[in-house]
Protein backbone atom coordinates (compact mmCIF):
# COMPACT_ATOMS: atom_id res chain seq x y z
CA UNK A 1 0.00 0.00 0.00
CA UNK A 2 1.36 3.45 -0.78
CA UNK A 3 0.68 7.03 0.23
CA UNK A 4 -1.02 8.55 -2.12
CA UNK A 5 -1.22 12.67 -2.45
CA UNK A 6 -5.26 12.74 -2.61
CA UNK A 7 -7.78 11.60 0.54
CA UNK A 8 -9.69 9.11 1.24
CA UNK A 9 -12.30 10.73 3.40
CA UNK A 10 -13.84 8.02 5.64
CA UNK A 11 -17.10 9.76 7.70
CA UNK A 12 -16.80 8.96 11.33
CA UNK A 13 -20.51 8.00 13.66
CA UNK A 14 -21.70 10.98 15.18
CA UNK A 15 -20.36 13.53 12.73
CA UNK A 16 -16.57 13.31 13.25
CA UNK A 17 -16.02 14.59 9.96
CA UNK A 18 -13.32 12.93 7.25
CA UNK A 19 -10.09 10.92 7.91
CA UNK A 20 -7.61 10.42 5.37
CA UNK A 21 -6.96 6.89 5.55
CA UNK A 22 -3.33 7.64 3.85
CA UNK A 23 -2.36 9.44 7.08
CA UNK A 24 -3.05 6.09 9.08
CA UNK A 25 -0.91 4.41 6.81
CA UNK A 26 1.71 7.23 7.16
CA UNK A 27 1.45 7.19 10.80
CA UNK A 28 1.82 3.44 10.49
CA UNK A 29 5.28 3.62 9.00
CA UNK A 30 6.54 6.47 10.86
CA UNK A 31 6.14 5.01 14.03
CA UNK A 32 8.09 1.74 12.74
CA UNK A 33 11.07 3.57 10.91
CA UNK A 34 11.12 6.33 13.94
CA UNK A 35 12.60 8.80 11.18
CA UNK A 36 11.10 11.06 8.58
CA UNK A 37 13.73 9.63 6.19
CA UNK A 38 13.31 5.91 6.24
CA UNK A 39 9.26 6.72 6.42
CA UNK A 40 9.83 8.44 3.28
CA UNK A 41 11.83 5.52 1.58
CA UNK A 42 9.27 3.21 2.34
CA UNK A 43 6.29 5.31 0.88
CA UNK A 44 8.42 6.51 -1.88
CA UNK A 45 7.62 9.94 -1.16
CA UNK A 46 10.19 12.67 -1.29
CA UNK A 47 11.90 14.06 2.37
CA UNK A 48 9.70 17.17 2.48
CA UNK A 49 6.17 15.69 1.62
CA UNK A 50 6.55 13.28 3.96
CA UNK A 51 7.55 16.40 6.89
CA UNK A 52 4.42 17.75 5.10
CA UNK A 53 2.29 14.55 5.98
CA UNK A 54 4.06 14.20 9.37
CA UNK A 55 2.44 17.39 10.08
CA UNK A 56 -1.04 16.09 8.67
CA UNK A 57 -0.70 13.62 11.54
CA UNK A 58 0.17 15.64 14.29
CA UNK A 59 -2.51 18.49 13.20
CA UNK A 60 -5.21 15.22 12.88
CA UNK A 61 -3.95 13.38 16.35
CA UNK A 62 -3.40 16.36 18.39
CA UNK A 63 0.45 15.39 19.07
CA UNK A 64 3.84 15.56 18.15
CA UNK A 65 3.96 11.65 17.30
CA UNK A 66 7.11 11.63 16.74
CA UNK A 67 9.93 14.22 18.69
CA UNK A 68 13.55 15.14 18.87
CA UNK A 69 15.68 13.27 21.11
CA UNK A 70 19.57 14.13 20.40
CA UNK A 71 19.99 12.42 16.67
CA UNK A 72 17.13 10.46 16.35
CA UNK A 73 13.10 10.60 16.87
CA UNK A 74 11.56 9.25 19.36
CA UNK A 75 7.77 8.39 19.84
CA UNK A 76 5.45 10.18 22.19
CA UNK A 77 3.72 8.57 24.76
CA UNK A 78 0.57 8.74 22.89
CA UNK A 79 2.33 7.40 19.42
CA UNK A 80 3.46 4.19 21.91
CA UNK A 81 0.13 3.53 23.25
CA UNK A 82 -1.78 3.45 19.67
CA UNK A 83 0.65 2.26 17.53
CA UNK A 84 -0.33 -1.34 17.90
CA UNK A 85 -3.84 -0.79 17.05
CA UNK A 86 -2.82 1.48 14.43
CA UNK A 87 -0.69 -1.42 12.32
CA UNK A 88 -3.36 -3.86 13.18
CA UNK A 89 -6.13 -1.35 11.34
CA UNK A 90 -3.75 -1.08 8.62
CA UNK A 91 -3.03 -4.83 8.15
CA UNK A 92 -7.20 -4.84 8.20
CA UNK A 93 -7.26 -2.57 5.52
CA UNK A 94 -4.85 -3.82 3.08
CA UNK A 95 -6.72 -7.01 3.50
CA UNK A 96 -9.48 -5.61 2.74
CA UNK A 97 -8.16 -4.01 -0.39
CA UNK A 98 -6.78 -6.80 -1.45
CA UNK A 99 -9.42 -8.73 -2.58
CA UNK A 100 -10.88 -12.17 -2.01
CA UNK A 101 -8.51 -15.01 -1.50
CA UNK A 102 -5.26 -12.33 -2.02
CA UNK A 103 -3.14 -13.89 0.77
CA UNK A 104 0.09 -13.85 -1.19
CA UNK A 105 2.71 -13.61 1.54
CA UNK A 106 4.86 -12.34 -1.35
CA UNK A 107 2.92 -9.29 -1.40
CA UNK A 108 3.53 -8.59 1.91
CA UNK A 109 5.81 -5.57 2.79
CA UNK A 110 6.40 -4.94 6.65
CA UNK A 111 8.51 -5.14 9.61
CA UNK A 112 8.02 -8.42 12.03
CA UNK A 113 9.86 -8.21 15.37
CA UNK A 114 10.72 -11.05 17.62
CA UNK A 115 11.79 -10.35 20.96
CA UNK A 116 13.80 -13.19 22.80
CA UNK A 117 16.98 -14.40 24.24
CA UNK A 118 20.32 -13.17 22.30
CA UNK A 119 20.74 -17.11 21.38
CA UNK A 120 17.73 -17.36 19.77
CA UNK A 121 18.43 -14.92 16.79
CA UNK A 122 21.83 -16.38 16.89
CA UNK A 123 20.70 -19.69 16.10
CA UNK A 124 17.56 -19.60 14.12
CA UNK A 125 17.70 -16.07 12.46
CA UNK A 126 19.72 -17.45 9.59
CA UNK A 127 16.84 -19.77 8.78
CA UNK A 128 14.25 -17.59 9.24
CA UNK A 129 15.63 -15.19 6.80
CA UNK A 130 16.06 -17.76 4.37
CA UNK A 131 12.53 -18.83 4.38
CA UNK A 132 11.26 -15.06 4.47
CA UNK A 133 13.40 -14.58 0.90
CA UNK A 134 11.79 -17.31 -0.56
CA UNK A 135 8.35 -17.11 0.85
CA UNK A 136 7.70 -13.63 1.87
CA UNK A 137 10.28 -11.15 0.70
CA UNK A 138 8.28 -8.35 1.72
CA UNK A 139 8.67 -8.67 5.56
CA UNK A 140 11.78 -7.77 7.18
CA UNK A 141 12.66 -9.51 10.43
CA UNK A 142 13.85 -7.79 13.35
CA UNK A 143 14.79 -9.49 16.53
CA UNK A 144 15.40 -7.41 19.64
CA UNK A 145 16.62 -8.73 23.47
CA UNK A 146 14.98 -9.55 26.56
CA UNK A 147 14.52 -6.99 28.96
CA UNK A 148 15.47 -7.14 32.62
CA UNK A 149 12.21 -4.72 32.75
CA UNK A 150 8.49 -6.61 32.64
CA UNK A 151 7.49 -4.23 29.76
CA UNK A 152 4.23 -5.13 28.21
CA UNK A 153 5.80 -5.36 24.42
CA UNK A 154 3.21 -7.03 22.97
CA UNK A 155 0.03 -5.35 24.43
CA UNK A 156 2.43 -2.02 23.30
CA UNK A 157 3.06 -3.19 19.77
CA UNK A 158 6.91 -3.08 20.42
CA UNK A 159 7.44 -6.50 19.65
CA UNK A 160 5.00 -9.17 17.51
CA UNK A 161 6.13 -12.28 18.81
CA UNK A 162 7.51 -13.51 22.57
CA UNK A 163 9.81 -16.62 21.76
CA UNK A 164 11.47 -18.40 24.93
CA UNK A 165 10.45 -19.06 28.33
CA UNK A 166 7.42 -17.27 28.45
CA UNK A 167 6.45 -16.31 32.05
CA UNK A 168 3.53 -13.83 31.29
CA UNK A 169 0.74 -13.60 33.07
CA UNK A 170 -1.30 -10.53 31.16
CA UNK A 171 -4.75 -12.44 30.28
CA UNK A 172 -5.62 -10.92 26.75
CA UNK A 173 -1.80 -12.45 25.90
CA UNK A 174 -2.15 -16.03 23.68
CA UNK A 175 0.84 -18.27 25.07
CA UNK A 176 1.71 -21.65 22.78
CA UNK A 177 3.66 -24.41 24.57
CA UNK A 178 6.36 -25.27 22.00
CA UNK A 179 9.36 -27.70 23.91
CA UNK A 180 10.45 -28.71 27.02
CA UNK A 181 14.58 -28.45 26.85
CA UNK A 182 17.32 -28.99 29.35
CA UNK A 183 20.38 -27.28 29.98
CA UNK A 184 23.72 -28.84 29.53
CA UNK A 185 27.27 -28.13 30.48
CA UNK A 186 29.96 -26.25 28.49
CA UNK A 187 33.87 -25.90 28.33
CA UNK A 188 36.24 -25.41 25.64
CA UNK A 189 37.67 -28.67 24.06
CA UNK A 190 40.13 -30.40 26.47
CA UNK A 191 39.07 -28.96 29.72
CA UNK A 192 40.37 -30.47 32.65
CA UNK A 193 36.66 -31.54 33.56
CA UNK A 194 36.20 -33.67 31.03
CA UNK A 195 39.19 -35.99 32.01
CA UNK A 196 37.04 -38.62 33.57
CA UNK A 197 33.17 -38.69 34.94
CA UNK A 198 31.71 -35.47 35.13
CA UNK A 199 30.22 -35.96 38.83
CA UNK A 200 28.62 -33.56 41.05
CA UNK A 201 31.77 -33.21 43.21
CA UNK A 202 33.76 -32.31 40.06
CA UNK A 203 30.94 -30.44 38.49
CA UNK A 204 30.68 -28.12 41.86
CA UNK A 205 34.89 -28.02 42.22
CA UNK A 206 34.94 -25.93 38.93
CA UNK A 207 34.91 -22.27 38.58
CA UNK A 208 31.61 -21.59 36.66
CA UNK A 209 30.24 -18.38 34.53
CA UNK A 210 26.93 -17.28 35.23
CA UNK A 211 24.80 -15.88 32.51
CA UNK A 212 21.64 -13.67 33.52
CA UNK A 213 20.40 -10.29 31.89
CA UNK A 214 19.41 -9.32 35.39
CA UNK A 215 23.06 -9.75 36.91
CA UNK A 216 22.10 -12.70 39.24
CA UNK A 217 24.94 -15.17 40.13
CA UNK A 218 23.10 -17.71 41.53
CA UNK A 219 20.01 -20.17 39.83
CA UNK A 220 18.50 -23.53 39.85
CA UNK A 221 21.84 -25.21 39.64
CA UNK A 222 22.63 -23.69 43.02
CA UNK A 223 19.42 -25.54 44.63
CA UNK A 224 20.15 -28.53 43.08
CA UNK A 225 23.93 -29.03 44.31
CA UNK A 226 22.85 -27.57 47.80
CA UNK A 227 20.37 -30.53 48.05
CA UNK A 228 23.39 -33.00 47.40
CA UNK A 229 25.02 -30.78 50.36
CA UNK A 230 27.24 -29.05 47.26
CA UNK A 231 28.02 -25.60 46.28
CA UNK A 232 29.74 -24.40 43.36
CA UNK A 233 32.13 -21.30 43.02
CA UNK A 234 30.34 -18.65 40.12
CA UNK A 235 33.36 -16.08 39.61
CA UNK A 236 31.44 -13.97 37.18
CA UNK A 237 28.52 -12.90 35.40
CA UNK A 238 27.46 -12.06 31.81
CA UNK A 239 24.42 -10.76 30.13
CA UNK A 240 23.60 -13.38 27.24
CA UNK A 241 24.39 -16.56 26.42
CA UNK A 242 26.11 -16.58 23.15
CA UNK A 243 28.61 -13.64 24.69
CA UNK A 244 29.00 -16.31 27.13
CA UNK A 245 30.79 -19.00 25.09
CA UNK A 246 33.44 -16.72 23.73
CA UNK A 247 34.27 -16.07 27.10
CA UNK A 248 34.27 -20.26 27.66
CA UNK A 249 35.97 -20.85 25.04
CA UNK A 250 39.42 -18.97 26.12
CA UNK A 251 39.15 -20.16 29.39
CA UNK A 252 39.08 -23.11 32.09
CA UNK A 253 35.03 -21.58 33.49
CA UNK A 254 31.91 -23.96 33.10
CA UNK A 255 28.83 -22.74 31.61
CA UNK A 256 25.69 -23.43 30.98
CA UNK A 257 23.87 -23.79 27.54
CA UNK A 258 20.42 -24.78 26.29
CA UNK A 259 20.09 -27.71 24.60
CA UNK A 260 18.02 -25.88 21.25
CA UNK A 261 21.13 -23.77 21.18
CA UNK A 262 23.53 -26.57 20.43
CA UNK A 263 24.83 -25.60 17.11
CA UNK A 264 26.01 -22.15 18.46
CA UNK A 265 28.05 -24.46 20.52
CA UNK A 266 29.28 -26.79 17.79
CA UNK A 267 30.11 -23.93 15.50
CA UNK A 268 32.98 -22.84 18.18
CA UNK A 269 33.90 -26.18 18.52
CA UNK A 270 32.82 -26.18 22.43
CA UNK A 271 32.10 -29.38 24.10
CA UNK A 272 28.65 -29.50 25.59
CA UNK A 273 27.98 -32.32 28.56
CA UNK A 274 24.75 -33.64 30.39
CA UNK A 275 24.28 -32.15 33.77
CA UNK A 276 24.51 -34.56 36.80
CA UNK A 277 21.62 -32.81 38.52
CA UNK A 278 17.91 -33.23 38.50
CA UNK A 279 16.99 -29.66 37.21
CA UNK A 280 13.62 -28.56 36.42
CA UNK A 281 12.87 -28.40 32.30
CA UNK A 282 12.74 -25.26 30.60
CA UNK A 283 9.39 -24.72 29.01
CA UNK A 284 9.78 -23.27 25.56
CA UNK A 285 6.87 -21.09 24.12
CA UNK A 286 5.77 -17.98 21.96
CA UNK A 287 3.54 -15.55 22.72
CA UNK A 288 1.56 -12.70 20.94
CA UNK A 289 -1.50 -10.50 21.19
CA UNK A 290 -4.78 -12.14 20.02
CA UNK A 291 -4.97 -8.97 17.19
CA UNK A 292 -2.72 -10.68 15.69
CA UNK A 293 -4.62 -14.15 15.57
CA UNK A 294 -6.04 -14.16 11.95
CA UNK A 295 -2.93 -11.50 10.48
CA UNK A 296 -1.46 -13.92 7.40
CA UNK A 297 1.74 -12.89 8.25
CA UNK A 298 1.73 -13.54 11.90
CA UNK A 299 0.86 -16.49 11.53
CA UNK A 300 3.63 -17.33 8.72
CA UNK A 301 5.77 -16.05 11.48
CA UNK A 302 4.15 -18.36 14.56
CA UNK A 303 4.30 -21.12 11.94
CA UNK A 304 8.40 -20.69 11.10
CA UNK A 305 8.81 -20.44 14.92
CA UNK A 306 7.02 -23.46 15.67
CA UNK A 307 8.38 -25.27 12.99
CA UNK A 308 12.47 -24.64 14.28
CA UNK A 309 12.05 -25.12 17.93
CA UNK A 310 9.59 -28.51 17.46
CA UNK A 311 12.30 -29.86 15.27
CA UNK A 312 13.50 -33.08 16.42
CA UNK A 313 16.86 -33.11 17.89
CA UNK A 314 18.68 -35.15 14.94
CA UNK A 315 17.38 -32.32 12.43
CA UNK A 316 19.92 -29.33 13.77
CA UNK A 317 22.19 -29.27 10.57
CA UNK A 318 21.96 -26.05 8.71
CA UNK A 319 20.74 -24.04 11.57
CA UNK A 320 23.47 -21.68 11.65
CA UNK A 321 25.14 -20.39 8.70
Amino acid sequence: MRVTQGRVPVELPGGGGGVDLNLLLALDVLLDEGSVRGAAARLHLSEPAMSRTLGRVRKALGDPVLVRAGRRMVPTPYALAVRAEVSAVVERARAVFAGPGAQDLRAVSRTLTVVGQDAFAAAWAPRLFARAAAEAPGVRLRFLPESHLAAPVLREGVADLEVGVIDTVAPEVRVEHLHDDVMTGVVRPGHPLLDGEVTPERFAAADHLAVSRKGRMAGPVDTALAELGLRREVVGNVGTYPSSLFILLHTDLVGLFMSWARPLTDTLGLVTFPLPLELPPLTLGMAWHPRNDADPAHAWLRECVRDLITRTDDDTSGWVG
